[in-house]
């Protein structure tokens, strides 16, 4: 508790300090969070970064959170450790899909790359940023694989052609349906004898365990 009080305090500080820009700020979970307006990012993370006070000068990461039924339907978290005064602190500012974050790699170099992750996973747009290319998937990735309405299979699917032999992109092609195995329930055996499995007498599969029907 005595903690809480303590980065309570601190954000108190903040936002009095920068009126205006640090909208909200609140103890969750013991971690400090800040809230702003991403045209705000740059000035924000200037000041915790620079002021005697605050010393938050390692930024640890930028992550992308998607609210799909939000008009700005991300969050972009940053991350930030003072290790001059043993404290964290993390900063959420709300995005869409269309309009740009101001880059922060101007104050972090490390932001460079964590700006290019939130783009590949999210499609969030940071400006400013020299190098905003993908970073985890292929060049030719057809969509943002964190987004909640990402299909699960995706869009496209790789193999090698030995008649091409090259590497080739292609749709998604399902051979099947999904099915369910139930064979290793405790609640009932396959119907059918499994690989390597003997017969019992009531034509079930004893190697696996499965229990006899009544």
């Amino acid at each position: 508790m005595e903690r809480d009080a303590s980065l309570s305090e601190l954000g108190d500080y903040i936002t009095a300090a920068i009126p205006g820009t640090a909208d909200v700020a609140e103890v969750t979970f013991g971690q400090l969070t800040l809230t702003c307006a991403a045209k705000d990012i740059v000035p924000v993370l200037t000041f915790l970064r620079d002021d005697a006070n605050t010393l938050f000068k390692v930024l640890i990461d930028i992550a992308g959170v998607d609210w799909p039924e939000r008009p700005n339907r991300f969050d972009v978290v940053y991350h930030l450790l003072s290790m001059g005064h043993n404290q964290r602190i993390r900063v959420k500012v709300e995005a869409n899909d269309a309009d740009p974050v101001p880059s922060v790699s101007g104050l972090f170099s490390a932001a460079g790359w964590f700006e290019r992750e939130a783009w590949d996973m999210y499609g969030i747009l940071f400006s400013g940023n020299p190098d905003l290319r993908r970073i985890l998937t292929d060049y030719g990735f057809d969509g943002h694989p964190l987004r909640k309405d990402f299909p699960l299979t995706g869009h496209v699917e790789v193999r090698y052609d030995d008649e091409k032999k090259r590497v080739v992109y292609e749709p998604v092609s399902l051979t099947q349906d999904f099915r369910s195995f139930d064979f290793m329930s405790p609640w009932e055996g396959a119907q059918y004898i499994l690989p390597g499995g003997q017969p019992d007498e009531d034509g079930g599969d004893t190697s696996k365990g499965d229990v006899k029907k009544p």
